[in-house]
């Protein structure tokens, strides 16, 4: 059945319905949201003083297409980019906005399987969709708003601007399958199963690291931001924000093993500025990394250091300190 056929309020009753037994599972009381879906606005009572809010669009055929994806895996991923954005701060989520835009000749049980994505991920991090918009598009687009608060009373978070000289330069886990998943996808490569599941797992579902970004702001970690762009792009924004350069060894990026199966020439590459990855990539003195390493149950690897030269560059090196260059640097929205 085409949403055309049942109409805007139609679709609205069907989502709600699925929104509202979703919420119920999840821990936000009823003390918390005080109005919630079905209502002009939203209203909550905030539990931190110290909130937090990121916006995130998917548009067809530009950000994916649904020859590639499934809708309900689009709609895991367009909760989980916002909460990647929230985990790069540190923070806790705790509520979505969601607003799309669809042709009329949309089938309803596409739009349906697209909210229980999102609310499949919404619930395991214990998230309230609280409100939303849907209107027709001629093509499809997904706006996701999430808020959420810093994850301690003081209000710390982490941020792209604190970087210093003598910081070391870490990641968190491995780089590069999602773009590997991503190059499988568009170009119909075949690979052993259990590497072809990973890499387009990787892509198509990624995991935010919220719990990392917590426990770095809770050892005292300041500067962090999600790789979304690229190891090398992201490094780049953390660089212009704070101020300083970076040095990026390169031989020391922790490449996914499946991609290097896959794309044994382009795998580091694609760890390099494939993006998508939404690991965590942060800077700290070097005294700081041994307690984070113990604190994190994922892998964290050294990769660099910040320098107070060349402010806003990111300069590339390999194992022995020879200057290695690479073809880009990374995704731009508006770039060629």
């Amino acid at each position: 059945m085409r949403v055309s056929k049942i109409g805007e309020f139609g679709l609205i009753y069907r989502l709600a319905g699925l929104i509202s037994k979703a919420n119920r599972k999840t821990w936000q009381s009823s003390r918390q949201v005080i109005v919630g879906l079905g209502d002009d606005a939203a209203v909550w009572r905030p539990q931190n003083p110290y909130q937090i809010a990121t916006v995130d669009s998917l548009v067809e055929n530009i950000h994916f297409t649904l020859r590639t994806i499934t809708w309900e895996e689009l709609g895991w991923k367009s909760i989980a980019v916002n909460l990647s954005d929230i985990a790069a701060m540190g923070g806790t989520p705790r509520y979505a906005l969601i607003s799309i835009g669809l042709p009329e000749n949309t089938e309803v049980e596409n739009v349906e399987a697209l909210y229980r994505g999102m609310i499949k991920i919404a619930g395991q991090h214990r998230v309230n969709i609280i409100g939303g918009d849907t209107v027709s598009s001629p093509f499809l687009f997904i706006s996701v708003t999430v808020l959420g608060t810093a994850s301690n009373a003081a209000g710390r978070v982490l941020t792209r601007s604190a970087a210093n000289p003598g910081d070391r330069v870490a990641v968190t886990n491995s780089l590069g399958a999602s773009a590997a998943g991503l190059q499988m996808l568009l170009h119909g490569l075949k690979f052993e199963s259990k590497l072809a599941d990973a890499i387009r797992k990787a892509h198509v579902t990624p995991t935010p690291r919220i719990k990392e970004g917590q426990t770095l702001v809770a050892k005292a970690v300041k500067c962090g931001i999600d790789i979304s762009d690229g190891l090398v792009g992201d490094l780049t924004h953390i660089c212009e924000m704070s101020k300083v350069g970076a040095r990026l060894n390169v031989d020391a990026v922790p490449v996914s093993p499946a991609a290097k199966v896959c794309f044994p020439e382009k795998a580091l590459e694609l760890a390099l500025t494939g993006g998508e990855d939404y690991e965590l990539l942060f800077t700290a003195p070097t005294r700081v990394m041994p307690v984070v390493r113990k604190a994190l149950a994922c892998p964290v690897t050294v990769v660099g250091e910040i320098t107070a030269d060349h402010p806003g560059k990111v300069v590339l090196v390999d194992g022995a300190g020879k200057p290695y260059t690479m073809k880009k640097s990374g995704w731009d929205h508006f770039g060629q």
